[in-house]
């Protein structure tokens, strides 16, 4: 521990070239997430499954990687820095090796469920180098590159692969990625150092698979609540079960002496409040970032690849705003910067509750970039606030924490939106005096058209209210001085 100790204070250790590469890393990871979106309809055919099938190539991609999160506090604890980072960066690579040769969708999955076994550490392993090698004064301006990572990588996703899929078949989405692997493994064989604090804590099964099924569980069910609907036996079942053995795994992890992971991060109001803000926030981005896509494709008649440049304005502003945010964050602390953005979310949100058959391709993107310019403002500065409360031997922990409750809540925002829409469509009234004149065929299509606009409309308003209830939230997060006045007592 004393070599590991001199090692992150040595002054000859380069943390740009090293945070380079992890930001590398987890970009390509997370842009995984979403890069198969527009592709699955390709592979679909290819393959000849069904929907159904091949929809697991993104559900299994986001439970591994979910699963994987947790366990990463204490990979991190057990394993040097530079060890973990190879180690799971080649796991990636050899998932997307396996995916772009599969000839066959059983092994197509492998690859996909490998691909998030290594990406799933990268995020959380990286945040907690930053808490780790920067001091709090400055981390507003690094957490603001990771910004970049966490929004703009799965916003860019949907994009890239429409442009892709233009000129090559879905398999080229791995091959590209495939020398970026390489070229970021060579990188990192040169620039990795061994920075975060090993523990050595002892490995406790019980407690993996209880973590693995709890959080497995109800991600499984929240993601299914959207197709399924919240009455199916399957999402009661998954929910319902993942909540018990969660609640048995909180209560195991609170009774050990090293825990797998650290609940009693909880205890710190801020990081408690940031989180449920921060879950708030992304609830409400990766909502929109659903909706819209299906509004443009099944409802206007518009392209994968139109509606993902579409959200691609978007994506570049929270990519320019979110390391400018993370340096206004150490000038002027979270409170000013949330407030204002998230009211920004709420007012563009509102917008588009009047979505109509007419809505232009040119007032969704600039009101999308707006919005993602309020989220720019709040999601980055929240989170560097509360993971700023956290205690340094704890910052693996609460990185971890703070990592699965955003994969939580994106699960939960996209279930409940996509049910909103889905029940408000279903339960819609049509106006009966607009369909006079109208041929039997005619009036079906525009009723039906009619509710599904309703369903949408519905659903930005329930995220509106959602945007509302955080940044009244946000009202309560420290100003700087009075956040560094709790760190100096806390020392």
């Amino acid at each position: 521990m004393e070599e590991q100790n001199q090692q992150t204070s040595q002054p000859d250790i380069k943390i740009g070239p090293m945070l380079a590469v992890m930001l590398i890393g987890a970009f390509v990871g997370l842009l995984n997430e979403t890069l198969l979106a527009t592709a699955l309809p390709s592979i679909m055919a290819d393959f000849g499954i069904t929907e159904n099938k091949v929809q697991w190539l993104t559900t299994a991609f986001l439970l591994t990687n979910g699963v994987m999160i947790p366990i990463s506090a204490f990979l991190i604890e057990r394993f040097t820095t530079r060890k973990l980072f190879m180690t799971a960066f080649s796991i990636f690579g050899l998932g997307t090796l396996i995916s772009s040769l599969s000839h066959v969708f059983p092994l197509l999955l492998t690859g996909r469920v490998i691909q998030a076994a290594g990406s799933g550490i990268m995020l959380p392993l990286m945040m907690t180098v930053i808490l780790t090698v920067i001091p709090r004064e400055r981390r507003g301006a690094v957490m603001g590159m990771a910004g970049i990572v966490i929004s703009f990588a799965p916003a860019i996703g949907p994009t890239l692969s429409g442009w892709l899929l233009e000129y090559f078949a879905w398999r080229a989405l791995f091959y590209i990625v495939l020398p970026i692997v390489i070229l970021t493994i060579v990188f990192a064989y040169f620039s990795m150092k061994n920075v975060t604090r090993l523990t050595k804590p002892k490995i406790d099964i019980l407690s993996i698979i209880m973590s693995s099924f709890g959080f497995g569980g109800l991600l499984y069910g929240f993601s299914s609540a959207g197709e399924d609907g919240w009455s199916s036996s399957k999402v009661l079942i998954c929910l319902i079960g993942g909540a018990i053995i969660l609640g048995l795994f909180i209560w195991r992890q609170l009774k050990l002496a090293t825990p797998l992971l650290q609940f009693k991060v909880f205890k710190f109001n801020i990081f408690s409040l940031s989180l449920v803000i921060t879950m708030i926030v992304l609830m409400s981005m990766i909502g929109a970032e659903t909706l819209l896509p299906l509004y443009m494709q099944n409802l206007r008649g518009f392209t994968p690849l139109e509606s993902g440049l579409m959200l691609l304005p978007g994506a570049v502003v929270m990519g320019i705003m979110s390391p400018i945010t993370g340096m206004m964050f150490d000038k002027f602390g979270a409170r000013w910067l949330a407030v204002p953005g998230l009211a920004i979310v709420a007012v563009t949100t509102y917008v588009f509750t009047n979505l109509s058959m007419e809505t232009s391709f040119t007032m969704l993107a600039i009101v999308y970039a707006v919005r993602m310019f309020g989220l720019a403002l709040a999601m980055m500065p929240v989170m560097t606030a509360g993971l700023n409360q956290i205690p340094d031997e704890w910052n693996a922990h609460g990185s971890a924490m703070a990592n699965t409750m955003q994969q939580v809540s994106a699960s939960i925002g996209t279930a409940i939106l996509i049910t909103v829409m889905t029940t408000a469509s279903k339960n819609y009234q049509p106006d009966m005096s607009s369909l006079a004149g109208l041929s039997q065929a005619d009036a079906k299509q525009q009723v039906a058209n009619s509710a599904l606009l309703h369903g949408y409309n519905s659903a930005f308003l329930f995220a509106s209210i959602l945007a509302l209830a955080g940044m009244l939230l946000a009202l309560f997060l420290n100003t700087k001085k009075t956040a560094e006045k709790t760190t100096a007592a806390e020392k």
